[in-house]
């Protein structure tokens, strides 16, 4: 978790951006895995991690004269988070955009949602079934972006082009969920980059595709005349990891925005037109942002902030006393100074963003997403305990699955995610602000990658406390970003 003491006078929080991303969770062990496969995929989660950082942190040319009190020249939250999302769309390790799996009729029909904790009208919205949006990430931030204005009904009307058989579409108007015809036809007046149908086949999705399906005919078949069922689908193996997952990336900027940005082919072997948790609000992604009495998550002893912090009376210090303890003072007890004449009542604003991966029907059954929020919110709890009820070991995800669990995949899954908390004393000043990296899950691994608050990087797939062989070396080694993302050391 990271602790920031504000100065002795601020209007506003001072946030430190923060990012993590994930590439899919379910029955990914080291044996389903292989060390070759896992070197890849560790490469390529240090690689997007690290260059979606960069763009986070790095000054960006359009917003150079902002006025912005915290962020003249940072990308927002919504562009760090979907930007990240593309490089995973892009890579065919992962499935979404080029990696995407097939549908039991060799289909690909894709899905992306996007979610942030305040400042767009929509809030979340998502599209799928999609077949010739290249980064269909891309899509669902027009789609939030021309919210306001969909929903005012003021914004430009597009070029609709009636009478050539196509949906009317004349915007998003004020809708959440956009499918198929409709939601490509957007894509298309926006001037986003459509591609044949073919760019998004991969040979290893087709071969996964091809063997689960003999795999289902074949174990069906040794079942017939013995009147029990197989218990085989093609969309899950226990030998095997086929996706079921989804790629996801959760941002913080600097003005303490959270964006929620996720994508996905869907399951494996999914039926044509089954439409997953990933695009629908409070089932795969969650983001939003609340105030609450008080400081009630504090990791402090007592509840309190810091030793020096006293809701009564307050001993002021002089500037050079104070700064004199604050370089003394280690981590976590940052000093944060106590203004005079403060009644040393403490208001929380808390934000939260969540994105989840695994098996989607599962995720609908608990309203995965939302839950965490709910839990986190109206049990006053951290983001990070809330999390693990809903997506750790024995948590709501797997109870879902009932007796059924670690037979076809059912309630396999996981979460990833950031929380934020901005105290504020009872005139309104920023005394501490706090986030924290979040992230669990139940099944055998999920694929995930984050910068921690030193600027290191990680990219884990299994569990911390799990025993893996010697030769996935990479599980616990710190890296600098700086070299995935191609900077100069």
């Amino acid at each position: 978790m990271k602790y920031k003491p504000q100065p002795s006078s601020p209007s506003r929080a001072q946030v430190q951006p923060r990012l993590i991303i994930h590439g899919g969770a379910g029955n990914i062990t080291p044996a389903s895995l292989g060390p070759e496969l896992y070197v890849a995929y560790r490469s390529s989660l240090l690689t997007i991690v690290s260059k979606a950082h960069t763009y986070l942190t790095t000054p960006t040319q359009s917003n150079y004269h902002s006025t912005s009190f915290n962020s003249p020249n940072l990308p927002s939250a919504l562009e760090a988070a979907t930007y990240a999302v593309t490089l995973l769309e892009d890579n065919p390790l992962f499935n979404s955009g080029h990696g995407a799996v097939f549908t039991r009729d060799g289909i690909n029909e894709l899905e992306a949602s996007v979610m942030v904790s305040r400042g767009q009208a929509k809030r979340g919205v998502g599209v799928t079934g999609l077949r010739h949006v290249r980064n269909p990430i891309l899509l669902a931030r027009k789609v939030l972006e021309h919210g306001r204005d969909d929903l005012l009904g003021r914004g430009k009307k597009l070029d609709n082009n009636n009478g050539d058989g196509e949906p009317d579409v004349p915007s998003a108007q004020g809708h959440t969920l956009i499918h198929g015809p409709t939601a490509e036809k957007l894509a298309r007046q926006y001037g986003l980059e459509m591609v044949d149908p073919g760019y998004f086949f991969t040979q290893k999705r087709w071969d996964e595709h091809v063997r689960a399906l003999e795999r289902e005919k074949r174990e069906q078949q040794d079942m017939l005349g013995t009147g029990a069922a197989s218990g085989v689908s093609a969309t899950w193996s226990k030998d095997e990891y086929l996706p079921q997952g989804t790629v996801g990336a959760v941002a913080l900027d600097a003005e303490g925005v959270i964006c929620v940005a996720t994508s996905t082919g869907g399951m494996t072997n999914k039926l044509t037109g089954r439409i997953g948790d990933t695009p629908v609000v409070g089932a795969g992604f969650w983001a939003e942002e609340w105030t609450e009495d008080g400081d009630p998550t504090s990791p402090h002893k007592n509840g309190s902030r810091n030793p020096l912090y006293n809701p009564g009376p307050a001993v002021v210090l002089s500037d050079a006393l104070k700064g004199l303890i604050a370089d003394c003072l280690p981590s976590p007890f940052l000093y944060t100074p106590t203004l005079q004449g403060s009644s040393g009542g403490l208001t929380t604003t808390r934000s939260i963003g969540v994105s989840g991966t695994g098996n989607g029907d599962s995720f609908f059954r608990v309203a995965a997403a939302r839950t965490v929020g709910a839990i986190a919110r109206y049990s006053s709890l951290p983001s990070a305990v809330a999390l693990t009820k809903v997506a750790g070991p024995s948590g709501e995800l797997q109870k879902s699955a009932d007796d059924r669990w670690g037979k076809a995949g059912e309630g396999e899954g996981g979460i990833i995610g950031l929380e934020l908390v901005v105290v504020q004393d009872a005139n309104g000043n920023v005394v501490e602000t706090r986030s924290e990296i979040l992230q669990d899950h139940n099944c055998g691994g999920m694929f995930r990658a984050w910068i921690d608050e030193e600027g290191v990087a990680y990219a884990r797939i299994f569990r911390e406390d799990q025993d893996i062989p010697s030769s996935y070396v990479g599980e616990h080694r710190l890296e600098d970003p700086r070299f995935w993302s191609g900077e100069k050391i």
